[in-house]
């Protein structure tokens, strides 16, 4: 509730900034086009119920600030965290004479605060308070656009919308400061006729002396209270250490990682901050991501249930038994803790992902192909030869494997590995395998005529098809990981592979993959193999000609 309050008000503090923003940018057409636009500027955010809707959030915000302070375990920020935090904290300072100068003015005296009004005062009799309004301004603008980042970037689509969005931050501001720059010109020039500035004073009636020294007054009251309210969250923060110091242990240990001796209460991710452990949380811990997540191996009952709002983000993800977010499971005994990802998980980690990316065991095809007598064959040519070669083999077997329908696990030297199932079942995987194996015969076919001259003799392949039984998963270590198979079945699709030497044959397929695919394959000799590891041996067909594929 406190993080949707948050954004909330946020939400509605951006807005007011934002056309503020936009009100100030018309300077850059005219100074009556800044007045026309206040118009409607006015129009949204100067009537009772906006007036309660602005100031209730602005309040609300504030204080939730002051509760993040001392809710959060620790001090160590995130650059963006912390720059946020201070920006926060100083956009009262900076712009409580501004507020208090032109809305409380207004209300307190009847001053009519029209851009004349605030442009004189700025570029004319107190042209300090310009400096602190454009840092005011500019510190709302920046510390709004990084909370609506962290919160956005969650979303799917925003990678596709964040350069075009971060121009648009970049622009608005850059579009008012210009506008405001513009007309503060105009209005000093306006200033220069006396007949003007008389019908603007009777119009604007400025606060007198007596006036203006109480709403000086109510601006240092609302600096020191932002002040003294940060003072007290801090203080509030010491006396909850003293006397958590003194509380019961419990540990929290870390598969891979120290054990922590700490009291209870707080959430692993806290514990992790705390003591300079690498802990991977995207959204800052505020529940939305999922990237902190952890497997509990043990002391689950020390764990609370999972509230409403975390069971949701764990379905999102489908996530396992056993599996809570760091940032909300506040240990209340000692647990073990895994954590799930690295330390440097992107926004793209905390999306949800298809089970077989976790691992899980499904029957699928295997495909391996190598080009035979290629050893020798680059022996005889220059590497940059062998590159332009290999490089156009493998665009030709890649994408006769795609157009099937199969995924290319890997390029393995000259040989190609791909998978058929991953999200299909068994039958329609080994039709796909088959037909991407007379794909690859007729690609092959063809590069051998595109490189006629650039090869001394006609390239040639053997490919394997096996089905069976294999854990697939996303495997590997950062920019290396994929997805891939391993088991029995990948072996086995390896060794048939390597028998089309022997049986001189482009394509030896298994019974199973015959069989799954519904192909009628008694035109081709059957054979069986051993297999290294298995008792029994393979029931094979021999094809010599993968195009010849019954289809």
């Amino acid at each position: 509730m406190i993080r949707r309050i948050r954004l909330f008000t946020g939400l509605v503090l951006f807005a007011y900034v934002a056309t503020h923003l936009i009100n100030h940018a018309l300077g850059l057409i005219s100074y009556p086009a800044m007045e026309a636009g206040r118009g409607w500027f006015l129009a949204i955010w100067r009537n009772d119920a906006a007036t309660i809707l602005l100031y209730g959030s602005l309040s609300i915000h504030f204080l939730l600030a002051l509760w993040a302070i001392y809710d959060r375990r620790t001090l160590k920020y995130s650059l963006g965290e912390a720059l946020q935090l201070g920006l926060g904290i100083a956009i009262p300072l900076l712009l409580a004479g501004h507020v208090v100068g032109t809305r409380g003015a207004h209300q307190v005296t009847g001053t009519e605060d029209n851009y004349a009004y605030v442009l004189l005062a700025h570029f004319k009799f107190a042209t300090e308070y310009l400096w602190l309004q454009t840092a005011g301004l500019i510190a709302a603008w920046i510390h709004g656009c990084i909370g609506l980042h962290y919160w956005l970037r969650l979303k799917s689509w925003f990678e596709r919308w964040k350069l075009p969005l971060f121009g648009a931050a970049i622009m608005l501001p850059t579009l008012s400061l210009l506008g405001y720059l513009d007309g503060g010109q105009a209005v000093l020039a306006l200033f220069n006729d006396a007949q003007w500035w008389r019908e603007m004073r009777a119009m604007i009636q400025p606060p007198g002396r007596a006036d203006l020294a109480g709403l000086n007054a109510t601006t240092a009251y609302i600096r020191w209270t932002v002040i003294g309210g940060v003072c007290i969250a801090l203080a509030a923060r010491i006396i909850r250490y003293l006397v958590r110091h003194n509380a019961s242990r419990l540990r929290v240990s870390y598969v891979d990682g120290p054990d922590i001796s700490v009291s209870p209460g707080d959430t692993i991710l806290d514990i992790s901050r705390e003591n300079d452990i690498p802990h991977a949380s995207v959204c800052g811990g505020r529940g939305r991501c999922s990237t902190c997540r952890v497997r509990i191996i043990s002391g689950e009952d020390n764990l609370p249930v999972p509230s409403t709002d975390e069971q949701r983000v764990l379905d999102r993800i489908n996530a396992g038994s056993g599996v809570r977010l760091a940032c909300q499971a506040r240990a209340t005994g000692d647990v073990t803790v895994l954590r799930l990802l690295a330390p440097d998980a992107s926004v793209a980690d905390g999306y949800a992902r298809p089970a077989y990316l976790r691992g899980e065991e499904r029957e699928i095809v295997i495909l391996f192909a190598d080009i035979r007598g290629f050893t020798s064959l680059s022996e005889r040519k220059l590497p940059y030869d062998i590159v332009f070669v290999l490089n156009r083999y493998f665009a030709s077997m890649g994408s006769a494997i795609e157009r099937a329908g199969g995924h290319l696990d890997k390029f393995i030297g000259d040989g190609v590995m791909a998978l058929f199932g991953i999200q299909s079942d068994p039958e329609q995987a080994a039709r796909e395998a088959m037909q991407a194996a007379q794909n690859m015969g007729e690609a092959l076919e063809r590069l051998n005529k595109s490189l006629e001259g650039e090869i001394p003799e006609p390239l040639r392949i053997g490919i394997g098809l096996h089905l069976g039984p294999a854990i697939i998963g996303e495997m590997g270590f950062g920019r290396a990981t994929s997805v891939t198979a391993i088991g029995d079945a990948v072996n086995t699709a390896s060794r048939l592979e390597a028998s089309t030497k022997e049986f001189g044959a482009q394509l030896v397929v298994s019974d199973e993959v015959a069989k799954k695919a519904g192909v009628e394959m008694d035109a081709f000799p059957k054979k069986e193999i051993a297999v290294r590891g298995r008792v029994a041996g393979v029931p094979i067909r021999v094809v010599e000609d993968a195009q010849a594929l019954p289809l």
